[in-house]
């Protein structure tokens, strides 16, 4: 599996072999896939890492990666206006971001830390541990939901954040790997599949994927740096069910409409 970089500098090596590992990052398909359509698209900071993102009554929150340029932020979603911002310190590499009753909760990619917050503040109010790595993070109103890039999503207590059970994503009873950020929509969990253009739709009883989301050419071209600006970010906003979407280092955040398979 091919691992995330730590620092910036290490993002330009690993650029000439992104385009090799996204051709071989397909994963084989039962379940049927949907295309999409963009209804709007806002500014993004282009400088933003994005390792999870969430709206929630009305606020867009985002947390950021990378040694050093590590976050937690509330954004406003028209302008991309970075509102609020507390900086994770190097070397900590900040990854998924959950919000559970006011308090958001912040995975790190390996250092087997957590962090969690005041949601109106953005104030330190608690750690926790947990082992593996750190990738996507999301609730079900219930429990938290993680992933660690594996096929795999741990469900945690939000209080005491130990494991509560574990389950297998698979499609044609095949594991799908290297899930990583993720979002609760509509009583399922969206994962993006890390180094493609896809996001996963998944049963969290069962672990069983219902449907594919193909995002190919979301980003046009001529926005990519290619250096490591993969697709990556699920928000759902519930109370006006819009679907918002982007990637790491994207200029844009986009408002889409899942077709029909």
């Amino acid at each position: 599996m091919l691992r995330k970089v730590l620092h910036l500098s290490s993002l330009t090596a690993l650029a000439q072999s992104l385009a090799a590992c996204r051709g071989a990052a397909h994963v084989a398909r039962e379940a049927p896939v949907s295309g999409y359509e963009v209804v709007a698209s806002w500014p993004h900071d282009p400088d933003a890492f994005t390792q999870g993102l969430l709206y929630r009554d009305g606020a867009l929150y985002e947390s950021t990666g990378l040694v050093g340029r590590s976050s937690v932020r509330v954004v406003e979603l028209e302008t991309g206006r970075v509102v609020r911002q507390h900086d994770v310190p190097a070397p900590l590499f900040a990854e998924g971001l959950a919000l559970v009753e006011g308090r958001l909760h912040q995975l790190t990619w390996q250092s087997e830390r957590g962090f969690v917050y005041d949601a109106a503040t953005l104030q330190p109010a608690g750690e926790f541990a947990y082992t593996g790595e750190g990738w996507g993070l999301t609730d079900d109103g219930t429990s938290l939901i993680m992933s660690d890039g594996s096929a795999m999503l741990r469900f945690l207590d939000p209080a005491t954040h130990a494991t509560q059970r574990t389950v297998t994503v698979t499609d044609a009873g095949r594991p799908v790997e290297r899930l990583n950020e993720l979002e609760y929509v509509r009583g399922e969990v969206w994962a993006n599949v890390w180094l493609t253009d896809s996001i996963v739709r998944i049963d969290p009883v069962t672990g069983r994927v219902t449907g594919w989301v193909d995002l190919a050419g979301l980003l046009a071209p001529g926005e990519r740096t290619g250096e490591e600006d993969v697709l990556n970010g699920i928000a759902y906003d519930a109370a006006g069910d819009r679907l918002l979407v982007t990637g790491k280092l994207w200029p844009r955040l986009f408002h889409i409409r899942v077709l029909p398979p």
